[in-house]
């Protein structure tokens, strides 16, 4: 498009085409990132403010990971209390096989 002797490059990353293919997905369904804040979001803003939107109390990557993993186990076993109740939980615990 120049007429000057110098060269010009373009560079990309090597992953925006799934960049440019994701904008497209979202651009063709707007509704997407509303239906994801409702399932995906939802958890985890309510662990935030259980524990006060504080850092966690661990450190190193095994100990944030284990305190992780009882903050969601916590927070799935009260969704469940709040779905079967406390007699419904027990009984269909009592019924799966592991």
């Amino acid at each position: 498009c120049t007429s000057s002797p110098q060269t010009r490059k373009i560079r990309r990353w090597e992953h925006a085409d799934r960049i440019d293919m994701m904008t497209k997905l979202l651009d063709s369904k707007p509704d997407s990132m509303l239906i994801r804040k409702q399932t995906v979001e939802h958890p985890f803003g309510t662990i935030k403010f259980w524990m006060g939107a504080t850092h966690l109390l661990t450190r190193g990557f095994k100990g944030v990971s284990t305190e992780m993993n009882l903050h969601v186990l916590a927070y799935n076993l009260k969704r469940m209390i709040s779905i079967f109740g406390v007699s419904g939980l027990i009984k269909e615990m009592m019924t799966q096989s592991f």
